[in-house]
């Protein structure tokens, strides 16, 4: 079975590779199972949505990403 610490590390993993078939299915079923685990998945989503909405430049951004947005540097 898998622990919460393997399945942080396989969700993050999964932003840069693709995750065996095995990983994805022991990854699904840890999440289904563990309200933390599925809480830092969603938390990874939206954290991902909002670097790409910033890279794409503030003014195509919702108002209240804006308001989110890190300052210009000098």
């Amino acid at each position: 079975m898998m622990n919460c610490r393997q399945a942080t590390r396989l969700l993050s993993d999964a932003q840069e590779r693709e995750l065996s078939l095995m990983d994805r299915a022991a990854l699904k079923i840890h999440v289904l199972m563990c309200s933390g685990c599925r809480n830092f998945s969603h938390q990874m989503g939206t954290l991902r949505n909002m670097i790409r909405t910033y890279a794409k430049g503030a003014k195509d951004a919702s108002p209240g990403l804006r308001q989110l947005s890190l300052p210009e540097s000098k």
